[in-house]
């Protein structure tokens, strides 16, 4: 029993001496770290100029270079319908003719009455001549023969309507009438297309406006497909809209091969200007701060902060536009925990960004 005891005293003592051990260690490195500083370790990168092809990125829709709906602008019947779905059409080709008996008929009698009061007005000039009549009598004479030619004429353009021909060459798309089918200017018949050309729409933030005019060369992708498409600015909005703050645009490409549809989506590329000395950093390196971003540079071994003006982005760089020059180290990565005039240890690296807007 007694050496029992024994063995408990000194694995206690022992246990009692192994904490005392590691406190005295803990104590004494604690010290030891308190007399240096700890430096941290942080990447950089040397500021180079670099060519930057200044783009942006904008959101357009491509429409028709032409496009209506067709029409009766008279009432009535449909007779004929001489048009395919989906066919082309040329310009001027009928599509389809409205029955026009009862046009006819009204012609046909205001012609007839025409001629009468053509008469009438003839004799009444010969008695005013020899005035056997007054110049009221002959004056209402020649007023019923102006109205009786204007009433044929109305007649005439009414009947000339009856039969609806393609304004442009085109595609025409679905028809909503049958032969047999009494039609009113309301009534849409189809649509009439022409995709040999298709326009694109976009809007410009304000700030961009005057880098962009008529002639600029722009590429296009759509949702479906990965093809590159170019079009040309043709015609620029006069105005900001006010609401959005942004200048609508529109380009005009060929698509003779109708490979686009109108109304499909284009993600536009839009050239601003090519410069040669941009100094681009990688977006890493930024800070947001309430009244803009913020970036460190590498002066005298410590970390200084400086407030800077950005511009375009890229996938992963940002162009710096103040406070910078060419030959700034700046700190890259490694940056959100440093505080203005720390000391710091950096690691050099290059940083070559894309330099196009993507």
């Amino acid at each position: 029993m007694k050496i029992k005891n024994i063995v408990y005293i000194l694995l206690a003592l022992g246990i009692g001496a192994l904490i005392v051990h590691r406190i005295m260690s803990n104590a004494t490195a604690g010290k030891s770290s308190n007399t240096g500083p700890n430096i941290p370790t942080v990447t950089g990168m040397v500021l180079k100029p670099q060519t930057f092809k200044d783009n942006i990125s904008i959101a357009g829709t491509l429409e028709a270079d032409e496009q209506i709906e067709i029409r009766s602008e008279v009432p009535g019947v449909v007779e004929s319908i001489n048009f395919k779905e989906g066919s082309k059409v040329s310009e001027g080709q009928v599509l389809f003719k409205v029955n026009d008996i009862e046009l006819r008929a009204q012609l046909s009698k205001a012609l007839t009455a025409k001629k009468l009061a053509s008469e009438n007005d003839r004799r009444a000039k010969l008695l005013l001549e020899k005035q056997a009549i007054s110049q009221e009598e002959y004056d209402i004479a020649s007023a019923d023969y102006q109205s009786a030619s204007a009433e044929a004429e109305l007649i005439e353009a009414q009947l000339s309507k009856t039969i609806i021909r393609a304004p442009f060459a085109g595609t025409i798309g679905l028809r909503s009438i049958s032969k047999g089918t009494y039609v009113t200017p309301t009534t849409a018949i189809a649509k009439l297309v022409n995709t040999d050309e298709l326009k694109i729409t976009f809007s410009v933030p304000e700030k961009y406006a005057p880098q962009v005019s008529v002639g600029t060369i722009l590429t296009f992708t759509t949702s479906d497909s990965r093809e590159v498409y170019s079009a040309t600015i043709y015609a620029i909005d006069p105005e900001v809209d006010i609401t959005t703050r942004t200048l609508r645009m529109r380009a005009i490409m060929d698509n003779r091969d109708n490979k686009l549809y109108p109304g499909a989506y284009a993600n536009v590329q839009l050239p601003l200007e090519t410069i040669s000395n941009a100094l681009l950093v990688p977006s890493e390196s930024l800070i947001p701060v309430q009244n803009g971003k913020r970036i460190f540079i590498l002066e005298n071994g410590k970390a200084k902060e400086i407030d800077v003006e950005i511009g375009t982005r890229t996938g992963q760089a940002v162009r710096v536009l103040t406070n910078l020059k060419p030959g700034d180290t700046i700190l890259t990565y490694g940056v959100m925990a440093l505080q203005n005039g720390s000391s710091v240890d950096v690691v050099l690296e290059e940083f070559e960004p894309i330099s196009q807007v993507q």
